[in-house]
């Protein structure tokens, strides 16, 4: 993620955000799971069961309800990558789980990091450098596990990019890292003291394998076109990928890639030509046929409500003379402000906006809100807001009331659908960072928070964001981030009693 909520309240320079995606084969199917549930039961038709309130860690880390247990996979400068590549990079964001065997899982997992952001960047393996003018940048690392979610290895993917915020899982068992940054080859860049120029133009999808460094293949999917990705979902008959936009000045956009034809599979870069198919923009539609011009005008009053969706194709996906947002007059797509995570369950895909409150947010007319959860239906063409947080600063300041903490959420941010059919979010919100578990059209409970604080704000204890949420395929283990440190960390217990 490019701006955090925090950022804007506190002027802290922590960044980011993440996504997974279901894989078909990997995940078990959720055909069938409706956008909208009946807030009093789960899936199975049982009643729901809140989870228990959160217990604080004595290791100060992740405080979790009774029954619910962690363990570090891998950690910032800690933990050691494999053959000699030196420590686990920082800046963990979206991460995926592509496969599952006897032997254990395997997760791709990116880093979104500018060019020395941080002492542990992505290093430079040969085989995976995209741009050799972004060094000690982002990238993803691949990370196995034995069944019970310890580390047995982890090794670099994909090194040379930049800002790789989240993405998908591929139906055949891939990852595809998303670059939420729009350089052009040539610009300068600067960090911790260092200053150089990307070789390459930034900005694209790129796929990730789950092979060793040298077996990768680090080129740009230039067809999925160049703006601030965020993250992707794509379609189980693998002609359609969703793919969301975090940008401001205008506010982003959320885009369909349609193949003219044949059906995606692995190798993506180098089955695509860079003008193949079709990339377009949403435009959700009122009754009268009128374009919503910003997703922030549909508010709690319209939770259930199916909206119908038209696109629009984008000119020039490449952006060489206009950014793609700019591409389009205000009035002929819907924008939004944080198109965040992205994450589909078959029949359709759920997409979060983060939130919209300051001045240049929304437009004037439109409701503040502190974050919206969307289903679009790919067969019906519809949107629906599912899951809708209310704007208040009050509850959500420094100094509110902690009693409430575990109460009250703000800024959504990667969203991933369990094995159940419900979903969990992470927050990067200000005040409390929590992994929320969300019932579409139903209630939103706290299933864990942050308590390893980086900073301090007036007073208060400042904490990073949480990214990446992936189940295990069996349900029996979520992954999930905490951003800064980078800590990846293997949370279990009795899921399917409140998840289902």
């Amino acid at each position: 993620m490019s701006i955090s909520r925090r950022q804007i309240l506190t002027g802290s320079a922590a960044t980011a955000t993440a996504v997974g995606l279901s894989v078909a084969g990997v995940l078990p199917s959720l055909a069938g799971t409706p956008a909208m549930a009946d807030a009093s039961t789960g899936t199975n038709g049982r009643p729901l069961r809140p989870f228990p309130p959160l217990k604080d860690d004595p290791n100060g880390i992740l405080a979790l309800p009774e029954g619910f247990s962690y363990k570090i996979v891998t950690r910032e400068g800690v933990t050691d990558m494999s053959f000699g590549q030196g420590k686990t990079p920082g800046w963990h964001d979206g991460t995926g789980v592509v496969a599952m065997k006897h032997a254990g899982l395997t997760i791709i997992q990116n880093h979104e990091m500018s060019p020395h952001m941080s002492q542990y960047g992505v290093p430079h393996i040969p085989g995976t450098v995209y741009d050799p003018g972004a060094p000690n940048a982002g990238g993803c690392t691949v990370v196995t596990t034995d069944p019970n979610g310890n580390l047995t290895a982890e090794w670099v993917g994909i090194s040379g990019t930049v800002r790789n915020c989240a993405g998908g899982v591929t139906p055949w068992g891939t990852w595809l890292t998303c670059e939420e940054a729009s350089n052009l080859a040539g610009t300068t860049w600067s960090g911790s003291g260092q200053t150089g120029r990307y070789e390459k133009n930034h900005g694209y999808v790129f796929e990730v394998f789950p092979t060793d460094s040298a077996s990768q293949l680090p080129k740009p999917i230039k067809a999925f076109g160049r703006f601030d990705h965020e993250a992707l979902a794509v379609e189980p008959k693998r002609r359609r990928v969703y793919l969301s936009e975090d940008a401001s000045g205008p506010n982003g956009l959320f885009y369909r890639w349609t193949a003219s034809h044949g059906r995606l599979e692995q190798g993506i870069a180098n089955q695509l030509g860079d003008t193949e198919g079709t990339l377009e923009a949403m435009q959700i539609r009122l009754d009268d046929g009128s374009i919503v011009p910003d997703v922030a005008y549909i508010t709690s009053a319209q939770l259930g409500r199916p909206f119908n969706v038209t696109w629009i194709e984008v000119p020039d996906r490449d952006a060489t003379t206009k950014t793609v947002r700019t591409q389009f007059a205000d009035g002929t797509v819907t924008r939004g402000k944080k198109f965040e995570g992205v994450w589909s369950n078959g029949d359709g895909c759920y997409i979060v906006n983060s939130f919209a409150f300051a001045a240049n947010d929304l437009p004037p007319d439109a409701a503040k809100h502190d974050g919206m959860v969307w289903f679009y239906d790919y067969k019906d063409e519809t949107i629906t807001l599912v899951t809708y947080f209310p704007h208040n600063p009050f509850a959500e300041g420094e100094g509110a009331s902690p009693k409430y903490t575990d109460m009250t959420f703000d800024s959504p941010d990667n969203v991933t659908v369990t094995p159940w059919g419900t979903l969990v979010l992470a927050e990067d919100g200000v005040r409390a960072s929590h992994v929320l578990s969300s019932i579409p059209g139903g209630p939103t409970y706290a299933i864990a928070r942050n308590q390893l604080a980086i900073g301090t704000s007036n007073g208060f204890p400042t904490y990073s964001e949480f990214t990446g949420p992936t189940f295990s395929p069996d349900g029996e283990i979520l992954f999930v981030n905490i951003q800064s440190p980078g800590i990846t960390l293997a949370i279990t217990g009795p899921w399917q009693d409140y998840l289902r």
